[in-house]
């Protein structure tokens, strides 16, 4: 259903699964093995898996911080995006990398959910392209010393709003690693 012309394929967007990230996030290890279940299936069925690396004061380019974590381990012919903002769209290739693989839905993992999923999800969304996101293959630290709600509150209440979201011909969705599909046309 994306509104973007001759993007009939869909991608698996892995974001910012990165040491300093994840170091105490939520259910780290099973959000990482749902990811590595999708990085397989994608790679089965020759779907294009893109990684996505954020850089910030925190994470600085070539620390083991800012590295991926060793349990997911990206194949050299795989393209990284690197940012610096939320959206993983915001001054970055993405566009260019999907375009050229004609990508138009994008599955959506990683960390953080209230920071830079949720920005890229509506990035994407805005952008033309569908966007399903995976609900137990993403996560987030506890924030909530800060006014937050607790982790797995921010991630129920993300995969509940994000499964109505929809614009004029894009739509975006939550299912389960379990269900996803990366069939033009499904849901998942």
């Amino acid at each position: 259903m994306t509104t973007l012309p001759d993007r009939p394929k869909t991608a698996l967007l892995v974001i910012d699964v990165q040491n300093g990230v994840v170091a105490n996030a939520h259910n780290r290890d099973g959000v990482i093995a749902n990811i590595n279940t999708l990085v397989g299936k994608a790679r089965a069925e020759d779907v294009p898996v893109v990684w996505v690396q954020h850089t910030s004061e925190e994470l600085p380019r070539g620390s083991e911080t800012w590295e991926y974590v060793p349990e997911l381990v990206r194949d050299d012919t795989e393209p990284v995006v690197h940012k610096t903002y939320g959206d993983s769209f915001e001054d970055t290739d993405l566009e260019a990398v999907l375009a050229e693989r004609r990508v138009g839905r994008l599955i959506v993992t990683g960390a953080q959910t209230d920071a830079c999923i949720r920005s890229t999800l509506h990035g994407a969304l805005v952008r033309g392209y569908d966007a399903t996101l995976v609900g137990d293959a993403h996560t987030t630290e506890d924030l909530s010393a800060y006014g937050a709600p607790k982790p797995e509150q921010v991630i129920a209440h993300t995969n509940l709003y994000w499964q109505w979201q929809d614009a004029p011909g894009r739509h975006g969705g939550t299912v389960e690693t379990a269900d996803v599909s990366f069939a033009a046309g499904d849901a998942g």
